[in-house]
C-alpha cells in the first residue's frame, strides 16, 4: 500500500534561520516573497515547517562555524528527522560549492547566492511537488496568509532594509565577498523604488540603502548614475519616510551626496565609512587606499557640509605585517574622537583571500589583545560623544516594547542594530515623536 505524501498539502510551511549581516535578511525577504506567491506559507517556527532554509553566512570563520552548528542544529530537529527537507542557501553554498555538498549529507539542498532566485522550483523538488501541483498551488494562492502561519516580515516591522546592488569589485585581501557574491552590479532604478514602495505600504517608515558598496551605485550603468542621486530623488517621492545609506567606502563620500543629504530633512545625517586601518603599508596590503591624513581630510570636509552629521566607522586589528607602531597610529587615531560609534574586528585569516599567505601573521592571542584593547579605547572615546546629546532635542521612531512595556525606537543618528536605542515614555510603534535627551548610558539615550 502507498504511503500518503505529507507534503500534499494545501500550503505547504517554509521556515528561514538567516544568518549574518542585513544583506542576507534581505535575501531572505526575497525569497520569501517568491515562495508566498507560489502558494507557500511562511512559517515563524522551524519545528513546524515541511521546509527549514538556513541562509548561511561566511564571510569569515567563525561565522561559517556558527552557521554549520545551525545547521546540524536544524537537522537533529524532529520535522527534519522525520523528512522535513533541510535547504542550506547562501553564502557557504557560493563559497565552498561542491565540496559542501559532498560533506553535509543532512541537507536535502544547496542553494548559492547566485541560485536563490531558483528557491521556489529548489524547494518543490525538496517536497516532491510535481509541476502540475505547483501550478495549482500558485493558481489558488490568492494573497491570504493561512492560519498560523505569519507574513513576510513576521511582524510589522518599521524600519527595512532595501539592497540597492550586490557583488564587489574591490578584491580586498583579506575580504571573501567577491568571491562569494561574485562583481559588483547595481539594482536598476525601478527595481530599487519598487522594493521601497512595497516596505512603505507595508507601513514601513524608514528604509536603510544597504550593498557591499552602496557608494558605487549607477557608476555602472551605461548612462552612469549616482548613489546621490538615488538617494536624493527616493527621499522626494516618500517624503515622510526616513532614509539612511550604509556601508559607503571612503571614495563613495561625493560632495554632491553630501550636499543631497545636507539638503533633505528625511535623509539621516549619518555616513557608515569603513576605513579598517590608517596605515598606509598596512592599507596596500589590504589593497585599500588612503591614510590617516586623508581620512582626516575627508571628515572635516563632511562636517563641514553636513555639520550635524554623525559618523561610524569599523577597524581592523591585526591585520599581517601590523607592527607595534602601527596600531599605536590606529590607537592614536581613534582617540582623536572623528567618530561617534566604531566597530573593531580582529583579523581573521580566511583560506583563499591573498592576505592568507602574507608574511607576518599577528598570533592570535596578540590579534585578540589588540582588537580588545582597541574596543575599550573606542567606548571611552565615543560614549562622551553620545553622552553630550543630553539636552538636545531628536525625533525619535519608535519601534516597539520592552518586556516590561518601556518605549524604545531610535533617533536619526543610531542606526539599526549596531548603535543603541532612544527609551522614550510616549508614543506608539512606527510612531515618530520629538524627545529631549536626558540621560544615556553608553551607547543608550533616554528621551521625553
Amino acid at each position: 500500500m502507498e504511503t500518503e505524501n505529507v507534503f500534499e498539502i494545501e500550503n505547504p510551511r517554509v521556515a528561514f534561520i538567516t544568518m549574518g549581516c542585513a544583506k542576507n535578511e534581505v535575501d531572505t525577504q526575497r525569497m520569501q516573497s517568491q515562495l508566498t506567491r507560489c502558494g507557500f506559507a511562511i512559517e515563524q517556527d522551524p519545528e513546524a515547517a515541511d521546509a527549514v532554509v538556513v541562509n548561511t553566512c561566511s564571510f569569515i570563520q567563525s561565522a561559517t562555524e556558527e552557521s554549520l552548528e545551525t545547521i546540524f542544529e536544524v537537522a537533529g530537529m524532529p520535522n527534519v528527522a522525520a523528512g522535513a527537507a533541510l535547504i542550506v542557501a547562501g553564502c557557504m553554498p557560493a563559497r565552498y560549492g561542491q565540496d559542501l555538498e559532498s560533506e553535509l549529507s543532512e541537507a536535502s539542498a544547496f542553494v548559492p547566492c547566485s541560485k536563490e532566485d531558483d528557491i521556489v522550483q529548489v524547494i518543490a523538488q525538496a517536497l516532491g511537488i510535481d509541476q502540475a501541483r505547483l501550478e495549482h498551488m500558485k493558481a489558488a494562492m490568492l494573497g491570504a496568509v493561512p492560519e498560523g502561519a505569519v507574513a513576510i516580515n513576521g511582524s510589522r516591522a518599521v524600519s527595512a532594509y532595501v539592497k540597492i546592488s550586490d557583488g564587489c569589485d574591490r578584491f580586498c585581501s583579506y575580504c571573501t565577498i567577491p568571491y562569494i557574491r561574485g562583481r559588483y552590479h547595481s539594482f536598476d532604478y525601478e527595481t530599487v523604488r519598487a522594493d521601497v514602495a512595497d516596505r512603505v505600504s507595508e507601513g514601513v517608515k524608514e528604509i536603510v540603502l544597504i550593498a557591499q558598496d552602496t557608494g558605487r551605485w549607477g557608476q555602472d550603468f551605461e548612462d552612469e548614475s549616482s548613489l546621490a542621486w538615488l538617494v536624493g530623488t527616493l527621499a522626494d517621492e516618500f517624503a515622510d519616510t526616513w532614509f539612511r545609506v550604509m556601508y559607503i567606502q571612503p571614495e563613495g563620500i561625493t560632495d554632491e551626496l553630501l550636499h543631497t543629504v545636507a539638503e533633505h530633512d528625511n535623509i539621516c545625517s549619518y555616513f557608515d565609512i569603513p576605513l579598517q586601518h590608517v596605515q598606509p603599508s598596512i592599507l596596500k596590503a589590504m589593497h585599500r587606499k588612503g591614510s590617516r591624513e586623508e581620512y582626516e581630510s575627508l571628515v572635516e570636509r563632511i562636517r563641514r557640509i553636513v555639520p550635524e552629521v554623525t559618523l561610524r566607522t569599523t577597524l581592523i586589528a591585526g591585520f599581517p605585517g601590523e607592527t607595534e607602531e602601527d596600531f599605536d597610529e590606529l590607537c592614536d587615531f581613534v582617540e582623536e574622537g572623528f567618530f561617534d560609534y566604531i566597530g573593531v574586528f580582529a583579523y581573521s585569516r580566511e583560506e583563499g583571500t591573498r592576505a592568507y599567505d602574507l608574511a607576518d601573521q599577528v598570533d592570535d592571542d596578540e590579534k585578540a589583545y589588540r582588537a580588545q584593547r582597541l574596543r575599550d579605547l573606542a567606548d571611552d572615546v565615543c560614549t562622551p560623544l553620545v553622552a553630550a546629546r543630553v539636552g538636545k532635542s531628536m525625533n525619535v521612531l519608535i519601534e516597539g516594547r520592552e518586556e516590561d512595556g518601556q518605549l524604545f525606537g531610535r533617533a536619526m543618528c543610531q542606526a539599526p542594530e549596531v548603535d543603541g536605542v532612544t527609551y522614550v515614555d510616549n508614543g506608539e510603534p512606527g510612531n515618530i515623536v520629538q524627545v529631549t535627551i536626558t540621560d544615556t548610558l553608553l551607547y543608550e539615550m533616554e528621551g521625553e
